[in-house]
């Protein structure tokens, strides 16, 4: 009912123009074969993000069930001291650098979800909305990776993520990114 697929890089799919690197999908029926909703991951997603919603995909009885509120993503982030956006605080949290963000709202085109509430929009209505993450080292940069929850996917398997991801845990990294490397911490590997 559940499966994880790694994108070739030169299918035409972008998310923040990087291309997409995973898409993970669940079924509500075993018999079904369509997926009831697809998260998408560019390569660089922190890989400690995407294992934490793994493990919460495969612990879950009903993956294709949503069995929490969208506020459970935020509380998620926030508990690691994300910063609620004023604008919009139950919909948008960013890191205290302002370099990682995710938020609720109109999910791009190609994100593949079969509730029939969440079909493309007409010109003059709003698409569905999902959880979106990306890292953006500078307002205007070039995204440093993204990803893209369609909306269906369960809140509690996004706000595994977003605990991940929003997480002061040390992480081993043997090379650094570039973009944002006089903004970590760095301790000795022990």
């Amino acid at each position: 009912m559940r499966w994880a697929q790694w994108g070739l890089a030169d299918e035409p799919f972008h998310l923040g123009e990087l291309p997409i690197a995973w898409q993970i999908s669940a079924r509500a029926e075993a018999s079904s074969p369509l997926a009831q909703w697809s998260a998408y991951f560019t390569r660089d997603v922190p890989g400690e993000a995407v294992v934490d919603f793994l493990v919460a995909l495969d612990a879950s009885n009903q993956p294709a069930v949503p069995l929490a509120r969208p506020e459970l993503v935020l509380d998620a982030v926030a508990a690691h001291g994300w910063l609620r956006d004023i604008d919009q605080p139950q919909a948008a949290a960013t890191d205290p650098t302002f370099t990682s963000h995710i938020s609720l709202g109109e999910v791009p085109p190609l994100i593949q979800d079969a509730d029939p509430r969440a079909l493309p929009a007409e010109d003059d209505e709003t698409g569905p909305s999902g959880w979106q993450a990306w890292a953006e080292p500078a307002l205007g940069a070039p995204c440093l990776w993204a990803a893209s929850f369609a909306a269906s996917v369960p809140h509690d398997l996004v706000a595994a993520f977003a605990a991940s991801l929003s997480s002061t845990a040390p992480v081993l990294r043997r090379v650094l990114p570039e973009a944002t490397r006089e903004r970590l911490l760095r301790a000795p590997a022990i």
